[in-house]
């Protein structure tokens, strides 16, 4: 995902604004462009969220969200990332139009084009606003990789590469066989 920014601040009002088709997310209050996902992409994010709803919703843990679902973390940053979970406990922060607070986790699938921008760039901001689960998933390489946020830092929890299985600290008792996203 090659993202195009405007160079005008924008807020989120202006945002919702906005009425074409383009899908757009809110990075430091540049409005930025984001295309459509490959099917590749949307394979592997229809099985992840699959895997991660049948677990949540058989324990009663929360809700989960899938793109395009607008994350308003404030006027300056608004994502729509790949997968969202959000507790039972805390969903006063669902509203009808989009979600607006922290997520407990959010998953990301990583292009060749959107690397720096979902590893570096949307990974500080979850980071700074405590996104206590993000996950890192490379089709290309059929790698997951598990980040939880401890003392303000993201540290590696678990990660696997062709083969193996992910656990979740924020869905306890959660294990996916990766090839189960991939396949």
């Amino acid at each position: 995902m090659t993202a195009i920014t405007t160079r005008k601040r924008v807020t989120y009002a202006d945002y919702v604004m906005i009425d074409d088709n383009n899908r757009y997310e809110i990075l430091n209050g540049e409005l930025c462009v984001v295309p459509a996902p490959s099917t590749d992409h949307q394979g592997v994010s229809r099985n992840l969220e699959f895997l991660i709803w049948n677990f949540v919703k058989r324990k009663g843990l929360g809700k989960v969200f899938d793109a395009p679902i607008d994350v308003v973390f404030d006027d300056d940053e608004v994502f729509q990332p790949d997968i969202v979970f959000i507790k039972s406990e805390n969903q006063g922060i669902i509203h009808k139009a989009a979600i607006h607070g922290i997520p407990d986790l959010i998953a990301e699938i990583v292009s060749p084009s959107s690397a720096f921008y979902d590893t570096v760039e949307k990974k500080e901001i979850y980071r700074k606003y405590g996104v206590k689960e993000y996950w890192l998933i490379f089709p290309e390489e059929r790698a997951v990789e598990i980040l939880t946020l401890e003392k303000d830092e993201y540290l590696e929890f678990c990660k696997t590469k062709k083969t193996g299985i992910v656990k979740s600290k924020v869905l306890e008792g959660l294990e996916i066989n990766s090839q189960e996203v991939f396949d």
